[in-house]
């Protein structure tokens, strides 16, 4: 399974966008980049990210808002970038919900530390929201199941079944709940369609399922290693 952060880059200058993504690729983490508010609005409504480095003075909606914004819906790490120095601008930032602060321009090597120390802290902090299906990792708040190091692909039903069940482990789920809390459109037959489906993607043999399991006339259990 790939280990490496995902980092989103938030920053209308191209030059200094492009040479973050390559010298943060160079050192293992995988890079997305917005080019200013809005743009990055879309990708977070659709990727969770392990970090966001974001410059405050951007055209449109500032760093500032979108950090306020972004911190009103979870606790994504965010590193603000600003060419302003001052004080007051700092406490600005860290009062809207930044975890650091980082005056241009910088070293990238003081940039790469900032982000190592942040990551480390918030992984400490956070529960993990992976589970292990024999030789499979699912990674709940992503949606994504590994194989080893192969993503395994998986449709966006699938990744809502395998949630609810996740999230509900070692519980029996019943197939009224499954189709509400997945966002299945069908009935019960569709469950178990899905199912099938998904044990083919988790388990070693199918027909005998090690980990996803039917429990008779109630519905259905995940039981992680």
């Amino acid at each position: 399974m790939s280990e490496s952060p995902h980092i989103l880059v938030v920053d209308d200058d191209t030059r200094l966008r492009e040479l973050l993504r390559r010298y943060l690729n160079e050192h293992d983490f995988i890079v997305s980049v917005a080019g200013d508010a809005a743009e990055a609005r879309t990708i977070l409504s659709g990727i969770t990210f392990d970090l966001v480095v974001l410059d405050v003075m951007m055209p449109g909606e500032d760093g500032l808002s979108l950090t306020q914004s972004i911190r009103g819906d979870g606790d994504t790490p965010i590193l603000l970038l600003t060419a302003r120095g001052d004080v007051e601008d700092r406490i600005a930032g860290l009062e809207r919900g930044a975890d650091d602060y980082l005056v241009k321009p910088f070293e990238p090597r003081e940039l790469l530390l900032r982000i190592s120390t942040i990551l480390r802290r918030s992984a400490s902090a956070a529960p993990s929201s992976r589970i292990q299906l024999g030789d499979c990792t699912f990674d709940v708040d992503r949606g994504e199941l590994w194989r080893r190091d192969e993503l395994v692909h998986l449709t966006s039903v699938e990744v809502g079944l395998l949630r609810t069940l996740a999230r509900r482990a070692g519980e029996t789920v019943s197939r009224d709940d499954l189709i509400k809390l997945s966002s299945i459109d069908g009935n019960a037959r569709t469950v178990d369609v899905q199912v099938t489906r998904l044990r083919r993607k988790i388990e070693p043999n199918p027909r005998a399922p090690r980990f996803l399991h039917a429990i008779r006339g109630r519905g259905y259990m995940l039981r992680p290693n």
